[in-house]
């Protein structure tokens, strides 16, 4: 869960001079103005808790200046889908199978798929059971889905800055998550030997 809140160092520069129950309705306004622009631009879910003078639920016009009015957001379905859109239109889509092979892994090793019920402090971890997942990312196979991780990193944390950040990684995935992951190699490698696990490009995301 992300939230933001309008500070009283905003409220005295933008009400300057104005009596008391102006600065309240000022206050009610521009708190709604600012709702309603981070859910259009996609920033913020429409999922959230309204905190008014500290109560819970209260509408924006009870506020009494300096406030403040706090909004709590669910942000985590908006936040693993749009990374879930960036990944997809990035990958190779032959046969549309690799687009649908995402996985997303919380503590590293739980399966969710019902993000509203995650944690604020939660990591969430993506990568691609496939077992080609990592000769794509770097190229190796072909250009097609080369650096599909990173880029979608690179589109997210423009973003979502300052709210989460995302990175890429290679990581193991443990047995059991997937019944396709990890994959063993069967001969040895200039970097790996045979009977070793593949590691996996991921996208790892935190909350700010």
């Amino acid at each position: 869960m992300a939230g933001f809140q309008f500070f009283e160092r905003d409220l005295k520069l933008a009400t300057a001079g104005m009596e008391p129950e102006a600065i309240n309705k000022a206050l009610a306004v521009f708190a709604k103005a600012e709702l309603a622009r981070v859910i259009g631009e996609g920033i913020a879910s429409s999922n959230y808790e309204r905190y008014v003078n500290g109560v819970q639920g209260a509408p924006e016009e009870a506020v009494k200046a300096p406030g403040p009015i706090v909004y709590e957001f669910v942000n985590w379905p908006l936040i693993i889908n749009a990374a879930l859109q960036e990944l997809v239109r990035r990958s190779p889509r032959r046969s549309g199978r690799y687009a649908r092979s995402f996985v997303v892994v919380v503590g590293g090793r739980t399966v969710v798929t019902d993000y509203a019920r995650l944690r604020a402090d939660a990591e969430v971890v993506i990568y691609n059971e496939s077992p080609q997942t990592r000769r794509i990312e770097v190229g190796a196979s072909n250009s097609t889905g080369k650096r599909h991780f990173d880029l979608s990193k690179g589109a997210l944390n423009m973003r979502f800055k300052d709210v989460f950040k995302f990175e890429t990684k290679f990581v193991n995935v443990p047995s059991g998550i997937s019944p396709r992951a990890p994959y063993i190699l069967k001969r040895t490698t200039r970097r790996r030997a045979a009977g070793t696990p593949l590691t996996y490009p991921a996208l790892v995301i935190n909350a700010i």
